[in-house]
């Protein structure tokens, strides 16, 4: 797939997704993966994931931007992705670009599983009974807002037509959410791999990026430390 951005004709783009436990880098060109790495068992994301980039700008140590997923996720996650980017960025004087991480998770549905029509619900885990969400439609358009939503029932999705559940939260919500028009999917995680077409797009609509000083990711909610059960600390 070919797409004329200003006038770059073909983009390589460095893609780095650390909004959940999975850990993810990949180079695309042309909106496209050309190499990519990923690793699902709960990455030790301040390590993994420069050793991946590291690895990755070897091969390919000529990139025109960096692509990052903004959240909602893990607040350690994204804090670990929003530095590693601003260095890359900073240093090589390249924008950097903010993606929402439930459409990357959309995007990775819809290259991995079977999907018909219907509206796209990511649900990343938000701990407890809780989810961050939204709703997409197959263009990856969303329809309505980014939000933290308490799993009890139905009562805020559509009354009509199918709904593609998916996401690490997407599991804690089959229970409740249960319907002839519910399909659940399993075993989808946001991957760079899929953010070359997101990624292009963000360019096309801001060539500039992100101010690299001052961009912060969407955390959605505060961060709130939980106590510790460190002998000693309190």
């Amino acid at each position: 797939m070919s797409r004329f951005l200003g006038d770059v004709n073909e983009m390589t783009i460095l893609c780095i997704e650390t909004s959940t436990s999975t850990c993810s880098a990949a180079i695309c060109q042309d909106g496209v993966a050309v190499a990519w790495r990923i690793e699902r068992e709960q990455a030790n994301h301040a390590r993994t994931a420069p050793l991946m980039v590291e690895e990755l700008l070897k091969a390919y140590p000529t990139i025109d931007a960096v692509a990052l997923s903004g959240g909602p996720g893990s607040y350690t996650g994204l804090r670990i992705g929003t530095s590693l980017a601003k260095g890359l960025c900073y240093g090589r004087n390249i924008p950097l670009l903010a993606i929402d991480t439930l459409s990357i998770i959309c995007a990775s549905a819809l290259a991995q599983a079977h999907i018909g029509e219907g509206l796209l619900c990511p649900m990343t885990d938000a701990r407890r009974m809780e989810i961050y969400t939204n709703l997409y439609d197959l263009e990856l358009a969303p329809q309505g807002e980014v939000h933290a939503q308490i799993v009890e029932d139905g009562s805020w999705l559509p009354e009509k037509g199918d709904i593609y559940y998916f996401g690490d939260g997407a599991s804690k919500c089959q229970a409740i959410l249960a319907a002839p028009r519910y399909h659940y999917i399993d075993g989808i995680v946001p991957d760079a791999r899929y953010m070359g077409i997101l990624a292009e797009e963000a360019y096309k609509k801001n060539p500039k990026g992100e101010d690299v000083a001052y961009y912060e990711p969407f955390y959605l909610k505060q961060f709130v430390a939980a106590p510790s059960h460190v002998k000693g600390l309190k």
